[in-house]
Parts: C-alpha cells; structure tokens; sequence
C-alpha cells in the first residue's frame, strides 16, 4: 500500500474482494463429492469435500465466514453459518477426533453472541472430551486422532487449528482456566517437536514412537495453520503485551513469517513444498499465510515491510477465482506422509477449506479500507 497526498492505493479494490467474497460463499455451500476423493476405511466412508458434513474442512470454512460476518455484519455471511448448524443439529454430531472438533470454534464465538442455549452442552461436552478422553502422547501432547487408524503417539501440527483453538475460546467463554492452560501446553509442546530450529518453518509430524519427522516435510498448508493459529490464540486468550508466552508465541512467528516470504514465488503463491520452489504451487496455503501475515502486522505482531508478501498473495489469488467462485490449486486433504513425493503428488480439487481460506484471507484484507 503506498501513500501519496492523503491517497492511499490498495494492491486490490475493496469492491473486487467483496465480490470475490460473495462468489466463492456461493460456491463454498455447493461443494460436493462426486465419490473421487472419499476415503475409503473397512467400515466408513469418509468425505472430506461435502459442504453438509460436519469434519475439519467445513470447520474452517465455518470460521472463515463467520470472521467475515464479525468485521461487515453480512447477513449472508451469518445465514451460511447458522443453516449449517441449524442442519447439523437436526443430524446429530459425528464421532469426536482432532478434525471433527473444528466446527465449535465457530460454534463457540456464535454461542458468545447469541447465547443460544442449544449450543452450551456441545461445548461443554467436547471440551471435557478433548481433555479426559482424547488419547495423548507422551508429555502429554494431543494425539492426533481422527478417522481411520488411530495415529498413536503423533503430533500434527494441524492440531493445533482443528483442537486447540476451540478449547481455548471455550475456556474462555465458561471461564475454564484449566481448559486454557491446556491450550497453551499444546502451543508450547507443538513448536517443541514441530518447529524447525534452522528455518522458523514447521514439520507437518512428529513421532514419540520412532522419534522422527517422517519424511520432514516443510508441507504449506500444515504452516499455513500454524500463521493462522498463533494470532488467533494470542486473541482469544487476550493475551497482554508483556506476557511471557505471548513474547514466546510471537518470537516463533517471526521466525516461520521471515523464512516464508523469503520463499514467497514471483507469481504471489506460495509452492505446496515451501522450500521446493519446482513443487506446485498451492492456494490453501498462501491464502492462510495471507491472512496470518496481514494480521500480524495489523497487530504488531511483525514488521509492517512484510506487508506487501501478503498483498502480493492477495493479487493472486484474485486470478484463481473462477466465474464460478470456485478456488483454483487446492490440494485435497493430506495425511501424513512417509517420503516428499507423497507431497508432490497430492491431488487438486475444489475443498471447502480453500474457499473459505481465502475469504479468510480476503476479510482481514478489508481492514485495509478501514
């Protein structure tokens, strides 16, 4: 953005990201699996894509809305969240793991503007789930479970995106302070065992039970949680300036944020391998890298010239919108990989988290016009 007599230019207009907001919301709520990407396990079949499943994809899609509603009061934008959770009451809530459990982080902020008393023993309930009966690693870490064969002794850092998030804001919402301090141990297992000590950047996994990284992949979408996570927990916990473990959490930032604009592509994106520019490029992942970094700056979190990484990203992902709304260069849902081809190979296809990433993305971006 530069400034030149009181004229401010923006990298885009604040109608075209409206627009383009509005477009991929359409798109987001008519998502459906045509049975190419299901994922088949002995007795459950599993999708990912589906707007009106309730698992980690519509999760996020869910947060990156509602924070779009939070910052413009788009009745749309609240109507989209509520009919989903309206339906998803009438269905009943799927088995809980890591992933499934990411729809009450929206469902937390709502119940904290609407007290709608239905929503209250479902934040009670996964809550004391996530601490009592959620398996753990050693020290204490969440494993993370989700559907299919049990990941046992594994950290992802996905976790902390999917799990983490909503026990803070729940702790905070029922004034839970246990539940809050869990979270923070998490935070701080996490970047124990996931953050990469040469580059800021994060391993996608980590195992207790061989002691490795698996195929130590420096995997985009997997950090792109990480630039989403830190400031919203920090957030969330409303923690203050001078708190030592927000100082720990922002340090760690700084040091994933510099290495990733440092490997920032000419095109805006960023590659699916973040240190493997011939890996392709990935849209999920630079969306939330968008938005942590806008934020973070917002915030002070990091220095204002890191700025103009993520209006660059802006700009591009603006060209992969089709007319359609639909996001293009979406890899689909990821486990963990034992060899980086594993990552090379990932398939694209039209998520409901890439939508919703970038409409993440694109309402922090508003701030802008502000």
């Amino acid at each position: 953005m530069k400034r030149n007599h009181n004229i401010v230019e923006h990298a885009v207009e604040r109608q075209t990201i409206v627009a383009n907001i509005h477009k991929m919301m359409a798109n987001l709520t008519t998502i459906k699996d045509d049975g190419e990407f299901l994922i088949h396990f002995e007795e459950l079949v599993v999708d990912d894509k589906s707007w009106h499943v309730w698992n980690w994809p519509q999760g996020v899609g869910l947060y990156g809305i509602y924070k779009y509603y939070q910052l413009t009061k788009d009745e749309q934008a609240l109507k989209i969240v509520t009919d989903w959770f309206e339906n998803q009451l009438l269905i009943g809530a799927p088995p809980k793991n890591i992933n499934t459990m990411a729809p009450l982080l929206t469902m937390a902020f709502l119940y904290e503007e609407n007290r709608d008393q239905r929503f209250l023993p479902y934040l009670e309930t996964w809550a004391e789930w996530a601490m009592s009966e959620l398996p753990k690693t050693q020290e204490g870490g969440f494993e993370h479970l989700t559907y299919g064969p049990e990941n046992v002794e594994q950290l992802w850092d996905d976790t902390l995106m999917m799990t983490v998030l909503p026990l803070a804001k729940i702790g905070m919402l029922l004034g839970e302070n246990r539940y809050i301090e869990e979270a923070k141990r998490q935070f701080m297992l996490h970047i124990k065992y996931l953050a990469d000590r040469q580059t800021g950047l994060w391993y996608h996994g980590w195992t207790f039970e061989g002691h490795h990284h698996y195929a130590e992949a420096l995997w985009g979408r997997g950090n792109c949680w990480v630039t989403i996570a830190i400031p919203e927990i920090i957030d969330i916990l409303e923690l203050p300036t001078g708190d030592g473990f927000r100082a720990f959490l922002v340090e760690t930032l700084n040091a994933q944020i510099q290495t990733l604009v440092a490997n920032q592509k000419d095109s805006g994106l960023w590659s699916t391998l973040l240190l493997e520019p011939s890996s392709y490029e990935e849209s999920s992942a630079t969306a939330g890298f968008a938005y942590g970094i806008l934020k973070s700056v917002r915030k002070g979190y990091v220095t204002p010239a890191l700025k103009a990484s993520a209006e660059k990203a802006i700009q591009a992902l603006c060209q992969e919108i089709n007319a359609d709304g639909e996001v293009q260069k979406v890899s689909v849902g990821t486990a963990m990989g034992a060899d980086l081809d594993y990552y090379r190979n990932v398939p694209i296809t039209a998520m409901p988290y890439g939508q919703s990433l970038v409409v993440l993305a694109f309402a922090e971006y508003l701030y802008d016009f502000i």
